[in-house]
């Protein structure tokens, strides 16, 4: 039996590896494992083909005696929050987060708003394959998916309510807002205004080719967004990726900051303003090294998971003593809203913080060590990947390693990981040293060891 989840739900190129009749059958799996009567939340981003595929899936959970409700054009964070908050068994979300134009993709999420256990997973796998699917009378089929039109609005009234308004507004705030032409528009601008904040956005039109960047909210993408946010002298700028529960913050002078950088300011803050939370932060072995300098002092633990939101939030839950939880790649989790990435409250947080600090947010982060970054990748086959990851861990023996997602590292003056891609046949290379020097050696060494394994040496 194969595998259709990755590391976070099911994705592939539209109409080739995704297809509508995959998403049918899905549709009927996942409507199988809920069971008749459910009530289950369906939505998705503007990516192509996803009226079609979320048409597909709703087609299957109502062969299932499922009830469905349609929230449509959403965030991933929006539809999580509503379905925590409103007493949904569960959900079904159309996106492929940052991945190209071409790809779309479908996620479950349980009743709790967040994505499927991985056992879970797997028993819908099994179902899929197995064709296990239970129809039900047509007695049971006598009612249609119904609109849910309020997902964006419940979303935006909770992530308002967690922060302090009036702090927010009394500081007159200019900032610039890039959704990528996806559903952040639908929110964050709405977030921002009832914040007191004005707000100027670009890329903010709905467009499933992208064409404003694409939706992986990286510096070569955000050339265009940085100029913006200096030309208008604004306070900061937030780039979201495609279903907007990632947000990459750039700062006054334009520098676009990475999101373990972001989490670092913000656990701290966190830490300072509510002694009462615990002391424990959660974040993928793809963040710095940085937050163990940062944190440590003001006594939080990191915990250093495999790669993949989902992983993260599951286990901050089963713990239940997180401050909060975050990836490299803006995704932030703060428990006291919800336990997923939600780019939208990033950026109120990180709005309170700044309205607190009474700085400007350049010299916030550049609190922050400062270390030269790489991140690349390579295009090759899982099992070539993972042959790279054998020849790293034996090259830097000598070296503190962590193996639970690739190998990752870590030495005084770098850290560096290797890992295959969840989502993409890629070699996944990160790297920070505290020269530019260091960085490119390092760079160079693991391309000669991935060279080696594509040439079949």
């Amino acid at each position: 039996m194969g595998r259709l989840f990755g590391t976070d739900g099911v994705r592939g190129i539209i109409n080739e590896e995704l297809t509508p009749q995959q998403a049918l059958l899905l549709g009927m799996a996942i409507g199988t494992f809920f069971g008749p009567g459910t009530k289950i939340l369906v939505g998705r981003d503007i990516r192509a083909g996803g009226y079609m595929l979320k048409s597909a899936v709703i087609a299957g959970l109502l062969s299932t005696g499922v009830k469905v409700y349609d929230g449509d054009l959403a965030p991933t964070p929006a539809l999580q929050y509503t379905i925590k908050t409103q007493d949904f068994d569960g959900g079904v979300i159309i996106t492929a987060s940052h991945n190209p134009p071409q790809y779309n993709g479908i996620k479950v999420v349980a009743s709790d708003g967040i994505e499927i256990p991985r056992d879970k997973e797997l028993v819908i796998e099994e179902i899929y394959f197995e064709q296990r699917f239970k129809p039900v009378s047509w007695k049971l089929l006598l009612e249609d998916a119904k609109p849910y039109p309020y997902v964006n609005d419940l979303y935006v009234k909770g992530v308002v309510e967690k922060v302090d308004k009036d702090l927010i507004k009394s500081r007159g705030f200019r900032i610039v807002i890039d959704p990528a032409n996806s559903v952040g528009a639908l929110t964050s601008p709405k977030i921002a205004r009832e914040l007191g904040v004005k707000v100027y956005t670009i890329n903010g039109h709905l467009d499933p080719a992208f064409p404003g960047r694409y939706p992986e909210p990286v510096p070569e993408h955000l050339v265009e967004t940085t100029r913006v946010v200096k030309a208008l002298n604004a306070d900061l700028g937030v780039a979201h990726d495609g279903d907007a529960d990632r947000a990459i913050i750039i700062d006054e002078k334009g520098r676009v900051q990475w999101g373990d950088r972001t989490a670092t300011i913000l656990a701290r803050y966190l830490a300072e303003k509510h002694p009462e939370l615990p002391r424990k932060v959660y974040t993928a072995v793809s963040s710095s090294t940085v937050i163990e300098e940062v944190l440590k002092p003001y006594g939080i633990e990191v915990v250093w998971l495999k790669v993949g939101s989902v992983d993260i939030s599951r286990t901050m839950q089963k713990n239940s003593d997180a401050l909060c939880g975050f990836e490299e790649n803006g995704g932030f989790m703060y428990p006291p809203h919800q336990l997923v990435r939600d780019g939208g409250m990033t950026l109120a947080l990180l709005l309170e913080l700044l309205a607190s600090e009474k700085r400007k947010l350049s010299e916030i982060y550049d609190e922050l060590p400062s270390y030269y970054m790489i991140k690349t990748k390579i295009p090759m086959k899982r099992d070539q990947a993972l042959k790279v990851v054998e020849r790293v861990k034996e090259y830097f023996k000598n070296y503190r390693q962590i193996t639970i997602d690739g190998v990752k590292v870590i030495a005084e003056d770098f850290w560096l990981l290797v890992r295959p891609s969840g989502t993409e046949p890629l070699l996944r290379i990160m790297l920070e040293a505290k020269t530019r020097e260091k960085a490119e050696e390092l760079l160079s060494t693991v391309k000669k060891l991935a060279e080696e394994v594509l040439s079949g040496k």
